[in-house]
């Protein structure tokens, strides 16, 4: 599997949502859309690692798949409100290097 930026994601993102007339969904219902698949993560994270074993009917489901629906989510989320997503991403990285930089044990080898 080839590796992709986040910014090829976002493009693919972008070409998919581009064939159809309707286009983006609002920001709140892709806020709604996010919620609904938060709760299938969770749904999944309780099975695989808590107390709540599947039922036998139950569709196969996987953490990773659950996660790359959140992520189709919140690129559609960026694209549609043209957000500097990457830059966000960075000015966060930023305060958590500097806000949180002595709050947790480091390894001994970084």
């Amino acid at each position: 599997m080839q590796e992709m930026t986040l910014q090829q994601m976002r493009r693919i993102v972008d070409d998919y949502i581009g064939q159809f007339q309707e286009g983006y969904f609002s920001p709140l219902a892709l806020m709604a859309r996010l919620t609904e698949e938060v709760g299938e993560l969770a749904r999944e994270i309780n099975h695989y690692h808590g107390e709540k074993p599947k039922r036998e009917d139950e569709p196969e489901n996987s953490i990773e798949m659950e996660l790359a629906d959140c992520l189709f989510i919140l690129l559609c989320f960026a694209n549609s409100l043209e957000l500097d997503i990457e830059g966000a991403f960075q000015r966060m990285m930023e305060k958590f290097n500097t806000r949180d930089a002595n709050r947790w044990t480091r390894k001994n080898n970084l």
